[in-house]
């Protein structure tokens, strides 16, 4: 059975202390921490508070299983390789595994060329600290097909995936197909629901129409053990219900 978890997105400007009581409450053992302004963790989060922070979340048994960056590697300016390697640093710090994140923008030249050369050189610059670096399905790389093409050319087992499963749905891959296309790689799942493939605001995990229930069969097909985590955009969309409520469906549609 997958443990459970939930993205602070759906928790914006929570502390620490909000954020473990709902896991707690619904029955998830881990939580991914957003790293932005105004959050638990930021960019510029000094190591003595991440260190603070890591003990908080250990002493009451919850894990951080991903810091959540809005690194996009194939983006066209700034240094992606430093911001990817300065999350691997806060993850380092809070004893989580993971580091989310993006591909690039729309319009820019070969974007997979750009994101597959910026995580090969992440991967050869990544400390031996256990954390590892996931691709989302997202953005120009919305399937799992674009995803699995990005990893295979970056060929390192630091380098993963994490399926944010209405991504491929709305661009038309099936969720078999994303199944195998990111089976080599996958680390991490992110459930979430929405309405059609135009109208992306939160809907109530099960009651949508991504077809919750199918993924989770192409999970068990794989034999997924990972982590299944909510991600409940209540940053983005404030008047969707609170996440308590969304946790009570996203248990139910899993059958717990």
């Amino acid at each position: 059975m997958n443990p459970l978890a939930f993205s602070t997105l759906g928790m914006p400007g929570a502390p620490a202390e909000e954020v473990i009581a709902t896991a707690s409450r619904y029955g998830c053992a881990a939580v991914e921490l957003r790293c932005a302004e105004g959050e638990i963790v930021a960019p510029d989060t000094p190591a003595g508070e991440l260190r603070s922070i890591a003990r908080t979340f250990a002493g009451a048994g919850i894990e951080i299983v991903a810091v959540c960056s809005y690194t996009r590697v194939a983006r066209p300016d700034g240094d992606p390789v430093a911001e990817v390697l300065r999350h691997v640093e806060i993850a380092e710090a809070l004893g989580s595994p993971y580091v989310r994140v993006f591909g690039g923008v729309e319009g820019q030249d070969d974007p997979a060329a750009a994101a597959t050369r910026r995580l090969a050189d992440v991967a050869g610059r990544l400390p031996d600290n256990g954390v590892d670096v996931l691709l989302e399905t997202h953005d120009v790389f919305l399937t799992g097909e674009a995803i699995a093409g990005v990893l295979a050319g970056v060929g390192s087992p630091r380098v993963g995936a994490l399926w944010d499963v209405v991504n491929p749905w709305r661009a038309g891959e099936s969720a078999a197909a994303t199944a195998d296309a990111l089976a080599p790689y996958l680390r991490h799942v992110q459930i979430k629901d929405a309405a059609s493939p135009t109208d992306l605001a939160p809907v109530l995990p099960g009651e949508g129409a991504v077809g919750v229930p199918g993924v989770l069969a192409e999970l068990g097909r794989l034999g997924y053990a990972g982590y299944l985590a909510l991600e409940w955009e209540r940053a983005w969309y404030p008047d969707a219900p609170p996440i308590g409520e969304a946790l009570t469906s996203f248990r139910k549609v899993l059958g717990r």
